[in-house]
């Protein structure tokens, strides 16, 4: 079951917190998850929980769902709360209905219903007396919770739930996508209407649209929310909190995620000050008592005793978890020219999947591959590669290439090899760039410890295999990257490392991703489906591709509205209209007033796209936002601005030119 369901309340406005722990602890062998951790959450609160892969996230979920229990600690929770748990891989049986899939959330309420009318029946049966009393008081209490939990309706309530979430309730849920699962999963959860609604990485499977879907979705919502992602987008357009589970410990940060990065960075460094301080007491401390017989007269038993704890609070000091230390073959540089494709098609059947594209990749472009799930961009990046042929359209490979794939499917990794063979079979060492590493190191940079490099492969969790896909594809010289959604189950500190790789990379990246936040800073342009088997290309990240496609279908629709006026006009006016009239219109002029404006307009033009050019210098390097935040943040709304004000003065002048036609 993907969905756990306690009795509900309906009041969502608690005079306390829906849910806390105190001094929480839980271990696993020698790992504490949890040390002494305390947290709560408070109604309409919306908290993304964030950490490192193995650190304990999961585990919190489940002990909030009442799936787990901690090894120590108290928890306490508002009477009759309402929890639904979802899973990262929701179970679901593949034959069943969608609307009885849904409706499974409900199961404790339908029970209760089915227990009414047999009690009703019952008691109609019954004559008075003890029997007859204690089925009347059961009767009042079953009608009490399913008032309480509006029952009754439950049809209703999942044929609702289904029609918000956009799914048909025929349906085999078997023959769904994972996205279109995924929204499953959450109906079932929402047509509970529960107090608080657990997630665990709740984004997985979703394409663009599926992620904005459920973000307005979250936003709406009133129940307390307790997530897990690793989506930093997601994170600072849906969380109101974020708790960092950092070795063994629960920080909380007020705001979304980028104010967490700010208060993140001022406590690293806070700490990093203090935990100077006190080593160099604690150096003094050492030198003081390792004096000679001199010092020994003068020792105090209390500065002694100080000695032992500061070396005890030294041994017990939460380092800062490593880092991941990427670095990738370089291979040899490749062509120039990447891979040339001119007006390329390919098809399924009657589908056609990309039609009639033509782009020039060239060595060192970055390039995501934006679109739906199933429009074709594996397709698309097997073509530009010349893995797979083109039923029309030229396609020419670059020279001297050397291509590293990383597979979404994890296709790639044997699951009874060991890590280190999977790294480099047959010999203990790899070459990185020229010089040679022992594979243990190597493995260590990717935060393995060296007694999990004999280790299967089918041992690790999601996060350890893409780690392990990753530390594999970068010991591999290599000139093209082609990543097919490399940032699944990789922690947010692992992302933003890969994220400063790929952009020092000196090669050519093909990128597939739906991680926003990872295409905005790291690709130089994305190819995007414009639906029907059509791709275009545009610059810059997912952000400006947003930009461009929305102006682009505004003008479009511009277009076509002023179409369909100029079609109506000559009709509606026909009747009244001569010969005469219509040629008049035909050779109407430009008035001097528009003749003077027309004949601006490419000056006002020039000046914005030099004024934009200006800015756009200033804000690249980032270091106004450190010299003067308020300036930083008035050069940026002026950057967008001057897009407006290009967008209107491009209409206008194309206005005018059509007139003097």
């Amino acid at each position: 079951m993907s969905a756990l369901v306690f009795p509900r309340s309906r009041s969502f406005f608690f005079p306390m917190s829906l849910y806390s722990i105190t001094g929480a602890q839980l271990a696993f062998g020698h790992v504490a998850l949890l040390d002494h951790a305390d947290f709560s959450l408070e109604a309409g609160e919306r908290v993304g929980l964030i950490g490192r892969n193995g650190a304990g996230k999961s585990s919190l979920l489940k002990i909030v769902a009442g799936l787990m229990k901690p090894d120590d600690g108290l928890v306490t929770r508002q009477q009759e709360l309402s929890t639904v748990y979802v899973p990262q891989e929701p179970e679901f049986e593949a034959d069943a209905s969608v609307f009885d899939t849904v409706a499974a959330g409900l199961v404790e309420a339908r029970a209760h219903l089915d227990e009414y009318d047999a009690v009703a029946h019952k008691l109609a049966e019954t004559p008075e007396g003890a029997e007859h009393d204690a089925l009347l008081a059961r009767m009042n209490a079953l009608q009490s919770s399913l008032d309480a939990t509006d029952a009754w309706n439950w049809r209703t309530r999942v044929s609702t739930t289904l029609a918000q979430i956009g799914l048909d309730g025929g349906a085999r849920v078997g023959a769904l996508s994972g996205g279109m699962q995924k929204r499953v999963a959450l109906a079932r959860a929402l047509v509970v209407q529960p107090d608080v609604l657990l997630l665990d990485e709740p984004t997985n499977h979703l394409d663009f649209d599926g992620i904005r879907w459920l973000e307005e979705l979250l936003a709406s919502q009133r129940a307390g929310l307790f997530f897990i992602t690793h989506d930093r987008a997601f994170l600072d357009r849906v969380a109101t909190r974020i708790v960092e589970l950092d070795r063994g410990r629960l920080l909380s940060y007020p705001g979304n995620f980028s104010a967490y990065q700010t208060r993140k960075a001022q406590q690293l460094e806070v700490e990093r000050v203090e935990n100077e301080k006190f080593d160099k007491l604690l150096a003094q401390e050492e030198v003081w008592i390792r004096k000679g017989v001199e010092a020994r007269r003068t020792r105090s038993v209390g500065r002694i005793a100080r000695l032992v704890q500061m070396r005890r609070e030294r041994e017990e000091r939460r380092n800062v978890q490593g880092n991941v230390k990427l670095d990738v073959g370089q291979g040899e540089k490749s062509g120039k020219i990447v891979a040339e494709l001119i007006d390329v098609t390919k098809r399924y059947g009657a589908r056609t999947v990309v039609n009639r594209f033509s782009s020039v990749v060239m060595r060192g472009d970055k390039i995501g591959l934006i679109g739906p799930n199933g429009a074709g961009k594996t397709t698309l990046l097997k073509l530009i590669l010349g893995e797979l042929a083109a039923d029309e359209g030229t396609m020419r490979a670059g020279t001297n290439l050397q291509v590293a794939y990383f597979d979404q499917m994890r296709a790639q990794l044997d699951q009874e090899k060991s890590l280190a063979d999977t790294i480099s079979p047959g010999s203990d060492w790899v070459e990185i760039n020229g010089a040679k590493k022992h594979v243990m190191s190597y493995l260590g940079d990717f935060l393995f410890a060296p007694e999990r490099a004999r280790s299967p492969v089918k041992s690790l969790s999601g996060g350890e295999r893409n780690r392990l896909l990753l530390a594999r594809l970068f010991a591999r010289p290599a000139n093209v990257l082609v990543l097919d959604e490399p940032t699944n189950d990789l922690d947010i500190p692992t992302l933003e490392l890969l994220e400063e790789l790929l952009t020092d990379y000196d090669g050519t990246v093909l990128l597939v991703s739906h991680d926003r936040a990872f295409l905005d800073n790291v690709v130089t342009s994305v190819i995007a489906s414009e639906g029907a088997g059509n791709w275009r290309e545009y610059v810059g990240g997912f952000t400006d591709w947003q930009v461009q496609s929305e102006r682009s279908q505004q003008i479009a629709e511009q277009a076509a509205a002023r179409d369909a006026a100029k079609e109506a006009a000559p009709k509606e006016a026909a009747p009244k209209e001569s010969a005469a009239g219509r040629n008049a219109q035909r050779t109407v002029k430009l008035s001097f007033k528009e003749q003077r404006e027309l004949e601006a307009l490419p000056e006002k033009i020039a000046a914005l796209e030099a004024e934009q050019k200006t800015i756009g210098a200033q804000l690249e390097d980032g270091s106004i936002f450190a010299k003067d935040p308020q300036e930083g943040a008035r050069l940026t709304e002026r950057y967008a601005a001057i897009d407006d004000e290009l967008l209107l003065a491009l209409e206008r002048w194309e206005e005018l030119e059509g007139k003097r036609k």
